[in-house]
């Protein structure tokens, strides 16, 4: 018999990189950036509706909801705060230990885009069945495309059972130089963000390596189902340490050594884009656009002339590109960006200054 696979999908980002367009109440995982499946439809052959989670947050909430009309409210939880994916990934980890500890938890963000559904599923199907083997921890690597920096890395060790090879190390962000070392290497992947693991797995690694978080996901979750569930997740959630996952257990875990840290990872030929940034964007449409240029520009009306690699979002305006290159526009009504393909991971500042400024109608 399979083991139970519950899928837990993080929707409760702002997407700042993606400013202007991304707002609090309007993020980027509600914005048709791509208009492809959600993850939910791509993951539904592998669990039932019953069985996913949605971690979302009070700006998002209703419209999460309305989106997702098969889910009961139950099943999409709205953080009081933010508190990054091992506290968000870690209640659910502790609410299904106390029913099904050896059900398998999958962590999803909801924004990424997959171009080959049934191999996305064939690798996802392969890593339940690692992560229900033992005490083990799966995440899905990309094979890197260029010295990104803004991505986190994943160094492959030998090769484990199947597909999967253990993980000596994860690096977050590295410098230019040292993402193209490890781009070099061939040896490293980016690290998706996707990870597999067993109920009792993240929870002992979670009491491990963050206990006094752990602690309180504890107390949160034995309140689950029950009238004092909303009052004690208000209460105690917003004591949890604001941190990664990757942060929290994955480098930690890692540094035991490939042998003993049981951690694999899966190669994730499936063509994968987060669309974590305006280049990136830029990089998914530019593959399948008829522009030979390489621009992509959305106006009411375009000319250009000895441009190219260039991304304007202008709608209802005529858009006149001249003699530059490799530049981000993205006009709305009350804000006007303007960088480089290669500075807009950057576009994260933007937001941080206006929310330090309490430029709220902005952000």
């Amino acid at each position: 018999m399979p083991p139970k696979f519950h899928p837990v999908i993080l929707a409760g980002g702002r997407g700042t990189r993606f400013w202007p367009l991304s707002r609090k109440k309007r993020a980027k995982q509600l914005l048709a950036l791509d208009g492809k499946q959600t993850m939910i439809q791509r993951l539904l052959p592998l669990a039932s509706v019953k069985q996913f989670w949605v971690v979302t947050n009070d700006d998002l909430h209703p419209e999460i909801m309305r989106q997702l009309r098969r889910l009961s409210k139950d099943q999409v939880i709205a953080e009081p705060v933010g508190r990054n994916t091992a506290p968000a990934i870690g209640l659910a980890a502790f609410i299904l230990q106390l029913t099904e500890p050896n059900a398998v938890i999958g962590l999803f963000p909801s924004d990424h885009v997959i171009a080959n559904p049934e191999r996305f599923r064939e690798v996802v199907g392969e890593g339940i069945e690692i992560a229900a083997s033992g005490e083990n921890i799966v995440v899905l690597g990309i094979e890197p495309t260029r010295a990104e920096t803004g991505y986190g890395y994943i160094e492959a060790g030998s090769l484990s059972s199947g597909n999967a090879r253990h993980v000596k190390r994860f690096t977050e962000k590295p410098n230019a130089e040292r993402a193209a070392e490890f781009l070099r290497s061939g040896n490293f992947y980016w690290n998706s963000g996707m990870f597999l693991w067993s109920a009792k797995t993240l929870a002992s690694a979670l009491i491990e390596h963050l206990p006094k978080t752990a602690d309180l996901l504890g107390k949160i979750a034995a309140d689950f189902g029950t009238k004092k569930f909303a009052a004690t997740f208000r209460r105690l959630y917003p004591k949890c340490e604001n941190i990664s996952i990757d942060y929290a257990v994955l480098e930690p875990r890692s540094a035991k050594g490939e042998q003993d840290s049981n951690i694999f990872c899966l190669r994730a030929d499936f063509g994968w884009n987060d669309l974590g940034s305006w280049t990136a964007l830029h990089e998914h449409h530019a593959t399948k656009a008829s522009s030979a240029d390489g621009n992509l520009i959305s106006g009411q009306g375009i000319f250009t002339l000895g441009a190219s690699g260039n991304y304007v979002h202008a709608p209802g305006k005529f858009v006149a590109v001249v003699g530059v290159n490799d530049i981000v526009v993205v006009e709305t009504d009350d804000a006007l960006l303007v960088t480089t393909r290669e500075n807009s991971q950057d576009v994260g500042k933007v937001v941080k200054y206006l929310d330090e400024k309490k430029l709220t109608k902005l952000v």
